[in-house]
């Protein structure tokens, strides 16, 4: 029989990513109690340990010339539905958010010729990260500063109060206590979604359930297959040297400079020119040293070995992440949601930063950073005048009811298989990438399903499979909006491509597409951009948009 942990604080912070970790060490530095939980382990879950290639910066040394010519790269790359004023926040704070980093002892290297940036992908200059990354020190500066952490804890509602979120329930990976933390303001930071690892998009699931409002879900960043009897990380294929063939042995246009492999593969796909593979035969020996020396830096990528040459198979099907493009939408620039007492940072925030294309390897972290110590002053500032919260008794009866329901049952449907039947719905490169409107509303008639018939039904016979059950809820929703958005959004932009309307449509979808709950059932509608921040429509289609669609 679980017990019930009551945990009092100013501020809880969910998630112990680069985003939480900020927040936390944010409202702890004002004086606040402050807790930090995390269903795996606070800077070592994996978000963190994935974010460990680069971290976009932008030096205050360069002129406002630079930084109006980031600004236009993005909008360009973008498709002009990002917040330009969230990108110039996010350029402008990386560089003390990286100097802070550094100070907290994160791992940052130097490349080849012994600086510490590299342009990548010009305009953007971006800081190598080490193997250890930024998580270890982050959590060490947590805890040195008096953060109270909590690891392995599963964080299943969010309470709320009058219509203010005041804390949140959930259970122990360890023991099956129930903790039920009591905070004046609560910050979520828990990453994107994505099926394959870890990352179940707790933190939209956690907003769309309390009330909040859900932003620009259709965008996604993908991952393409690797042959899956090779002991290689994807990561490797990133590391400098990348030439792609076709299955005739024809060369794919790949920009090399770019770490982000967007949709065009995809598309190959679609024209019948699958399998794609990774051309080691025609890499140089100076080609091979460079991914020596760049896998040195990440040594648990030394499973591959780039000497033993061959053509790899990069495709069959792909990862879906949730682009950080969306989240909750933000109210004000301190992170604060719709929702009072509730505030988002990382890819739980609806920041729009990149727009509708995610541009260089760093802006997700760079923004993490950022919004992660926004979001803590914010929370910091609310709590410092709220109340004590008073939580309902009966509520609290009725969510510890549900939390463990599933150890009670005994029957139904075991998590891994509905989580096999997921996936085998989402990631055909048909449903996510080349998407129709005729396709994504059969993928959404069999979530639907999954969703009504299957998710009430499963069971768990341990505390793991319990964790499972809660993240398939959570993946199932995700996976509702994403479907929903996608069908919403009439046109092509960025990484959202319809076959059924393959060109952008302005200046109608010169807009963001927002969700939330309504009585049960999910309404959406469109924020118009400020026309302000409008491409000149009076300028030819190719010049605003160089990137061309199929059909187009």
């Amino acid at each position: 029989m679980s017990t019930t942990k009551t945990v009092n604080c100013d501020v809880l912070v969910i998630g112990g990513g680069v985003a939480g970790c900020f927040a936390a060490v944010r409202a702890r530095e004002r004086g606040l109690n402050v807790v930090l939980v995390d269903k795996s382990y606070v800077g070592y879950s994996y978000a963190t340990r994935f974010a460990t290639l680069n971290f976009l910066v932008f030096n205050p040394n360069e002129d406002e010339g630079a930084l109006n010519t980031c600004l236009k790269a993005v909008a360009l790359r973008g498709e002009y539905i990002n917040d330009p004023e969230w990108t110039e926040i996010v350029l402008r704070e990386s560089w003390d958010r990286y100097q802070e980093l550094a100070s907290w002892g994160a791992d940052f290297c130097r490349s080849e010729n012994g600086s510490m940036f590299a342009r990548d992908v010009p305009p953007f200059t971006t800081v190598r990260l080490g193997l250890k990354g930024v998580g270890p020190a982050c959590r060490e500066r947590a805890e040195t500063i008096g953060v109270k952490i909590l690891d392995r804890i599963m964080i299943t509602d969010l309470l709320k109060s009058g219509g203010e979120v005041i804390g949140a329930i959930g259970f122990s990976l360890d023991t099956g206590d129930c903790y039920v933390f009591r905070a004046k303001a609560t910050v979520l930071a828990t990453g994107l979604c994505s099926f394959y690892m870890r990352n179940t998009g707790n933190g939209d699931a956690l907003a769309y359930k309390a009330g909040a409002t859900i932003t620009s879900r259709e965008f996604i960043f993908v991952w393409p297959w690797h042959d899956p009897n090779l002991d290689m990380s994807l990561a490797a294929a990133r590391c400098v040297y990348m030439k792609f063939i076709d299955a005739e042995g024809l060369p794919v246009k790949h920009d090399p400079r770019s770490e982000i492999i967007d949709l065009s593969l995809e598309f190959l796909v679609h024209e019948g020119r699958a399998p794609i593979y990774w051309d080691l035969d025609s890499a140089t020996p100076e080609d091979v040293e460079r991914m020596k020396k760049r896998m040195l830096s990440h040594d648990g990528y030394m499973g591959f070995d780039p000497n033993r040459g061959g053509k790899i198979r990069m495709f069959g099907g792909a990862w879906m992440l949730l682009n950080s493009m969306g989240g909750a939408w933000l109210i004000n620039k301190k992170c604060a949601t719709e929702i009072p007492g509730l505030y988002a940072a990382g890819d739980c925030a609806g920041t729009r930063t990149v727009g509708a294309f995610h541009i260089v390897s760093g802006f997700g972290l760079a923004s993490a950073a950022v919004t992660g110590a926004r979001a803590g002053i914010g929370a910091a500032e609310y709590a410092a005048k709220a109340d004590k919260p008073d939580i309902d008794e009966e509520e609290l009866i009725n969510l510890k009811e549900g939390i463990y329901a599933p150890l009670k049952r005994g029957k139904g449907f075991e998590p891994r298989w509905v989580l096999e039947i997921i996936n085998s719905i989402m990631t055909p490169y048909y449903i996510y990438a080349v998407k129709h409107g005729d396709r994504l509303k059969a993928a959404l008639t069999f979530i639907e399903f999954i969703k009504d018939h299957i998710v009430p039904r499963m069971y768990a016979k341990d505390l793991h499979e319990l964790l499972l059950v809660h993240e398939i809820k959570n993946i199932v929703l995700n996976v509702e909006i994403f479907l929903r958005c996608s069908l919403f959004r009439t046109e092509s932009r960025g990484t959202h491509y319809r076959e059924d309307y393959p060109r952008r449509s302005d200046p109608e979808w010169l807009a963001w597409t927002k969700l939330r709950d309504d009585g049960g059932r999910m309404k959406l509608w469109r924020e118009p951009i400020p026309k302000k921040w409008w491409p000149d429509l009076s300028t030819a289609y190719e010049e605003r948009y160089p990137r061309r669609f199929p059909g187009e």
